[in-house]
């Protein structure tokens, strides 16, 4: 979570000649068909911002292995520890629709009111990768994060483990392999209780 004035602009080790090989810079024309959607959806949604105090838009994009893409922005507050990011807002609205196996997210981020500021690539604060590394965990894979800046010239693709190494997560934990059935046993006790309410 970023705090009031705090820069997301984050330039990553794998820009073009930087050797790392496995993150690409691209931009907008060289996507295919499902990531171009991705990337512009995320733009988009970048409009809806609420930054009042950092003056910093950023949009989100997430995509699930059944095909359907959440969107989402950053949210602040005058109480800047109570700001949410636009990536855990997409998680959130993912996991609330019970679709939360995550293939790839986009995000785009730029300073509205500075021009030379939408041309940086932005990619997810330490928190956020931490909230997709889980995400990943839990089904196994290894999200796509495809990082932006605001008129989508430059993208940098990359994993969530590329961009936070050896994650502490439920695998950590011993807890990815049970979730499964505990959410099992979640939705049969909610269940029970639609059940109670409906018989009252």
């Amino acid at each position: 979570m970023r705090g009031i004035g705090k820069e997301r602009r984050v330039h990553l080790a794998g820009e073009k000649g930087a050797g790392d090989g496995a993150r690409k810079r691209l931009d907008w024309t060289d996507l295919g068909g499902p990531d171009r959607e991705l990337v512009e959806r995320a733009q988009e949604a970048s409009a809806r911002a609420y930054a009042p105090y950092s003056l910093f838009a950023v949009g989100a994009a997430l995509r699930t292995n059944s095909g359907k893409i959440y969107t989402a922005a950053n949210l602040e507050n005058a109480s800047s520890g109570l700001s949410i990011c636009a990536e855990a807002s997409a998680l959130t609205l993912a996991n609330a629709a019970g679709d939360f196996d995550v293939e790839a997210i986009a995000v785009v981020g730029f300073a509205f009111k500075d021009r030379v500021g939408a041309s940086r690539v932005v990619a997810p604060c330490g928190s956020c990768r931490q909230l997709i590394a889980e995400a990943a965990q839990l089904i196994n894979s290894d999200v796509r994060v495809l990082c932006c800046n605001g008129d989508l010239s430059s993208i940098v693709a990359s994993s969530i483990s590329e961009l936070l190494p050896e994650a502490f997560g439920p695998q950590n934990l011993g807890r990815a392999q049970h979730w499964p059935s505990l959410r099992e046993k979640l939705h049969a006790r909610v269940k029970q209780l639609i059940e109670i309410r409906q018989k009252r």
